[in-house]
């Protein structure tokens, strides 16, 4: 490889071509690593890189090429593979025209070659080009031919414009020497006596016989268009002071007006001096090629013209505006003043469109009748057939004259027709007298059918936008009506669900009725034991307040468990123990199930966790367990088992679960079973198999839904006189443990002081009463009113209040409905509320509010005690 220092790269530092030299691995080739190259090939390298003529250089046995920068655009696409290439790779494309001059020089004869007409195909496709180059033997150190150094030079421009030239000065010999030119001439420039024929005489409007004897230029330019004689002039000072020859096309205009065009060909002849002595040439007449030419290039531009209006058109939308478009464009193009188009209504009348003037006539509005400008043109546009005229005022049927009458005096007019019938149409007028071309009425014409087709589908895609339109409207209100629908069925849903926990409420009534009478028996009793003990004055009552306390405290408990289940409310899910909720129902199922059936429970230690609605899976434990109660007419047990469940791809493939750990609850009993026919309807929403007024056959496919929703799936197994076992599978979390329901710490709350003043807000005199007199006893001033407005009242007379205790529901104004009044009047007021049930003034979706204070009925002094002083501190 040439190093930095290298005998290349220091004579040409900025040569691109030495560089990559420089940087090539020349080890591989063979001529081996570049440092062991021999003097010879480093000179000549240096040499060419450093010679601003196109030079390259073949080496060695193979011809491997190199090249100088000013050779590289010769190259033309090969640059990226030429350098080190075998010559006859590089330039395969001419090898067999310049392999013998390569095999003669490399036999030691130089070679010289001017204007070799090679193609080099520079560009990758066929090329001619001129070439001037000399093959030079290149010699080793040893003096032995080792390649050959080429000098060359493009020649194709002055090759090209010699032969250019020749040409020329062949045709004009040709034509000079030809007997059908039109005319020939010489003029004698010194003397300035130009010297034609008959036909260039007549043609020029010279006498021939002037012509013959010859004239001044001058005659000959007279008939030379005024607008073309300043060009002719100037080309011939150019030929006359040397440059080329005289090739020139212009217009003669004749004594009658008609235009010829003619082509006229000459040189100068010079003298020693260099004058133009002589100027032969001659002309050829060359009207019908260049209206031929005209024609093209007019219809080139109509063509352009159309294509143009029809783009236009495409990017319009609106009918009107694709009418207004057209005609102004056709006006203008046309010349005309002004350009409309019309629809034809019913028989005998049109009604104008959207058209263009330009001022010089009115436009046309409204509706006319079809005969307004004569029965011709009525009868023309009936036949379809384009009416054209040039002169209105000088026609002899006097067709033309209601145009006239009307300001227009040339005009045409295209009817538009539709399966034979004619529809509309597009009119230009003019205001003066004008003839049309073939050519114009075509366009008209054309114009005419590009628009109205432009019109029509416009049109129907208004139309169609509007069905669009239509349908989308009919879309969002059927959409509004489904929403509206989803929502009715919602709601039924819900109802449905309330409906089934009224049910199942209905089956436990019996047992609550019977535990809570035993409750009231314990509380009735130890009342009355306790009144005889302090009638007698026996102080020593104790234990029959306690065992009243703890019956009204079991009643309390029971009360609240049964609000809390037959509330409505969404699905709220939260984290699960299942074996807890299973016990605190076995207590209230021991009671619905009778003495009959025996209730079994057997729980997994470590169970996992999963997500539900505590609510609505108490309600479905209740539901399987009454319906399972109900298949024992006789008596059996009834099994309520938990457990983790691993779901495998088998298994869950049959089930149509999804693999994963589940939470399995499962309801069993000994009772009659199902059929399989029964059993393929279990989950059908109002299946039963009871009697009238005995079940809704809600339970099921309540239980199936509430599984759904909740992520899970039920599977239902049972036989025919071997009892049933449904199983619901709800996914396990990982959350947040399960934390146990808060106990009510039975223990004495610290009281208030007198400075705390208390309104309690009760329309039940006895909770009322209860309540004042807690509070007292407690130590705090309480103050208390019967309703909402009363304790407003008391308000606004100026009575300070720190805390208000107040029921939610009373007559005139709900708690909620108080304590808002009350917080307006005063800011920092603390609350507190109390019912026996909720409701969502405090509560939203079955869940009391965030932070809101609320104590439930029925209450003991300590629970009191501790809500509000909790109330108050916080």
């Amino acid at each position: 490889m040439f190093s930095a220092t290298s005998a290349v790269q220091p004579l040409v530092p900025g040569s691109t071509t030495a560089l990559e030299i420089a940087q090539r691995d020349w080890a591989a080739t063979s001529l081996g690593a570049a440092d062991t190259w021999p003097t010879a090939l480093r000179s000549t390298l240096a040499l060419m890189l450093a010679c601003p003529t196109p030079m390259f250089l073949a080496w060695g046995p193979e011809l491997l090429c190199f090249y100088n920068d000013a050779y590289r655009p010769i190259l033309g696409y090969r640059i990226a593979e030429a350098l080190g290439r075998p010559f006859s790779e590089v330039w395969a494309s001419i090898w067999s025209d310049i392999k013998p001059l390569v095999d003669a020089t490399l036999a030691g004869e130089s070679r010289t070659m001017t204007d070799m007409r090679l193609d080099l195909s520079r560009t990758g496709e066929p090329e001619e080009s001129w070439w001037t180059f000399t093959y030079s033997p290149a010699f080793d150190d040893a003096g032995r031919i080792a390649g050959l150094l080429c000098v060359t030079g493009e020649t194709t421009a002055r090759v090209v414009a010699e032969r250019d030239r020749d040409a020329a000065d062949e045709r004009l010999q040709m034509a000079l020497s030809a007997g059908n030119s039109i005319g020939a001439w010489d003029w004698d420039v010194l003397n300035d006596r130009n010297t034609a024929d008959t036909r260039f005489a007549t043609l020029y409007g010279v006498d021939p016989d002037r012509a013959a004897a010859g004239a001044p230029i001058a005659e000959f330019f007279g008939c030379i268009h005024p607008d073309d004689l300043p060009r002719v002039q100037d080309e011939i000072r150019k030929v006359m002071a040397g440059e080329g020859t005289f090739a020139s096309e212009y217009r003669l205009v004749s004594k009658d007006g008609a235009i010829r065009w003619v082509s006229a060909q000459g040189r100068c002849i010079f003298d020693a001096d260099g004058r133009c002595v002589r100027f032969p040439g001659v002309s050829f007449d060359i009207t019908r090629r260049m209206a031929a030419d005209l024609a093209l290039q007019a219809a080139k531009a109509e063509r352009e013209f159309v294509i143009d209006l029809t783009k236009r058109q495409r990017a319009s939308t609106e009918a009107e505006a694709i009418i207004r478009l057209s005609a102004e464009m056709l006006g203008q193009r046309l010349g005309a003043n002004r350009v409309g188009f019309y629809r034809r209504v019913g028989a005998n009348q049109l009604r104008h469109g959207a058209n263009w003037t330009d001022g010089t006539l009115d436009p046309l509005n409204g509706i006319d009748p079809v005969d307004r400008f004569g029965q011709r043109a009525e009868r023309s546009r009936r036949r379809g057939k384009t009416l054209v005229f040039s002169d209105s005022r000088h026609d002899d049927a006097g067709d033309f004259l209601s145009f006239a009458e009307r300001g227009v005096l040339a005009g045409i007019c295209v009817p538009l027709m539709h399966d034979g019938d004619w529809r509309a149409g597009i009119y230009l007028h003019h205001a003066e007298v004008r003839s049309w071309s073939d050519a114009e009425v075509a366009l008209a014409k054309e114009v005419a059918e590009l628009t109205w087709l432009a019109v029509e589908r416009a049109e129907a895609v208004l139309r169609l936008t509007q069905r669009v339109d239509r349908q989308d409207t009919a879309l969002a209100e059927a959409n509004s009506e489904i929403q509206t629908q989803a929502g009715r069925r919602t709601e039924a849903e819900s109802q449905l669900r309330q409906l089934q926990k009224m049910e199942a409420v209905g089956q436990l009534t019996g047992g609550i009725a019977h535990d809570f009478n035993n409750m009231l028996a314990v509380i009735i009793g130890g009342l009355n034991l306790a009144q005889r003990r302090l009638d007698r004055g026996d102080t020593d009552i104790g234990r029959f307040m306690d065992g009243a306390m703890e019956g009204a405290t079991r009643a309390a408990a029971l009360t609240q468990r049964l609000l809390a289940f037959s509330r409505q409310q969404p699905l709220a899910p939260e984290n699960i123990d299942a074996n807890r909720l299973v016990n605190g129902l076995a207590d209230l199922l021991t009671r619905t199930l009778g003495e009959h059936v025996r209730l079994e429970t057997v729980l997994t230690p470590g169970l996992w966790k999963t997500s539900a609605d505590p609510v609505q899976l108490e309600n479905v434990i209740v539901n399987l367990a009454v319906n399972a109660r109900d298949a024992m007419p006789d008596g059996g047990r009834l099994t309520i088992e938990t457990g983790n469940a691993d779901v495998d791809a088998d298994y869950a493939h049959d089930a149509d679960m999804a693999v994963g750990h589940y939470v399995m609850l499962a309801v069993s009993d000994t009772g009659t079973g199902m059929a399989p026919d029964v059993l393929a309807k279990a989950f059908d929403p109002f299946f039963t198999t009871k009697g009238v007024g005995k079940g809704t056959g809600l339970g099921l496919s309540q239980v199936f839904g509430f599984v759904r929703q909740s992520g899970g799936h039920v599977r239902i197994y049972s036989e025919v006189g071997h009892g049933t076992t449904i199983k619901i599978y709800l996914p396990r979390i990982h959350g947040e443990d399960v934390q146990p329901m808060a106990r009510r710490a039975a223990v004495s709350a610290r009281g208030g002081s007198p400075e705390e003043i208390v309104l309690v807000v009760e329309d039940e005199d006895r909770v009322r009463n209860f309540s004042t007199e807690a509070l007292r006893e407690l130590g705090y001033t309480v103050i208390h009113a019967d309703n909402g407005p009363e304790a407003l009242a008391m308000i606004d007379a100026g009575q300070d209040v720190t805390l208000l205790f107040t029921d939610i529901v009373m007559p005139e104004m709900t708690g909620r409905q108080l304590a808002d009044e009350a917080l307006k009047r005063l800011p920092g007021l603390k609350l507190v509320y109390t019912t026996g049930y909720t409701r969502n003034a405090v509560v939203h979706n079955g869940v009391i509010d965030p932070g809101t204070n609320f104590l439930a009925k029925p209450f003991g002094i300590d629970q009191l005690a501790a809500k509000i002083r909790e109330a108050l501190d916080g």
